[in-house]
């Protein structure tokens, strides 16, 4: 049985008090439907999330976090733990986007700990992964993503546990994308992979794929086999172009 599709929008750091009408707006247009159809998740900023969380009360939108500390409590100044995004109303965390791995040096070791962190708190973990413009190049996309998803996605993972969300790093905000026999590919090696090390269980875990969807492509991205979503950026801040890709799955 495939996968449930979900469409999760990262906001990044973008957002305010006031961007929360856009989320009403995506409960709004998020009718029964749509809601028959597909899962939506939205995760803001840290700030955010216990208002996203209050703001999406009954509309079934699930609400998110963008990364999260390895240890529960502690002297980490600046930093948020999964506990804490628990109790604000987050039901999964972003660990290991392209950017932190970039930005914060974050290593595979580093967002294993951190998806552990998040598995051990009852949130789902959407560990990402994804080659660089020069690894594609260079003709080394598949070896990097499966080294990185035989790193950073925890021993045991499971549908309730873990999300996959395959992002290359060259098509994140850059208006570019993979054709989709290279996303069907890579999306193949992760299916067989996480099957392998996980077991059968390991089928039913959401494939997202995500850089730089938007409602012109997603209905081609979303028919790819082995894609069960999309994880977007830019378009997520606009409850319009946000719920046009999640109608792709109507």
């Amino acid at each position: 049985m495939a996968p449930r599709p979900l469409v999760a929008g990262n906001w990044k750091m973008n957002g305010s008090r006031a961007a929360l009408k856009e989320l009403a707006a995506m409960a709004e247009g998020y009718d029964a439907a749509l809601r028959a159809k597909v899962d939506l998740m939205i995760c803001p900023p840290a700030p955010l999330v216990f208002l996203a969380s209050a703001a999406a009360l009954g509309s079934r939108i699930a609400i998110g976090g963008q990364t999260c500390h390895p240890e529960s409590s502690g002297a980490f100044t600046g930093e948020v733990s999964a506990a804490m995004l628990a109790d604000a109303g987050a039901s999964a965390v972003i660990v290991g986007h392209s950017e932190r791995r970039q930005y914060n040096r974050e290593t595979d070791a580093d967002v294993a700990a951190r998806a552990k962190a998040a598995i051990a708190e009852g949130l789902t973990a959407i560990v990402c992964v994804g080659e660089t413009q020069a690894e594609r190049e260079a003709g080394k996309a598949l070896a990097v993503v499966a080294r990185q998803l035989g790193r950073s996605v925890p021993e045991g993972a499971t549908p309730q546990t873990v999300i996959v969300a395959y992002e290359p790093v060259w098509a994140i905000g850059t208006g570019l994308t993979p054709t989709t026999d290279d996303v069907a590919e890579v999306h193949a090696l992760i299916r067989k992979r996480l099957v392998s090390r996980h077991g059968r269980q390991a089928a039913g875990i959401r494939l997202l794929y995500g850089g730089s969807v938007k409602p012109a492509n997603a209905k081609d991205l979303m028919g790819v086999a082995d894609v069960d979503g999309a994880l977007v950026g830019g378009a997520s801040l606009k409850a319009a172009d946000f719920l046009a890709i999640a109608a792709a799955f109507r």
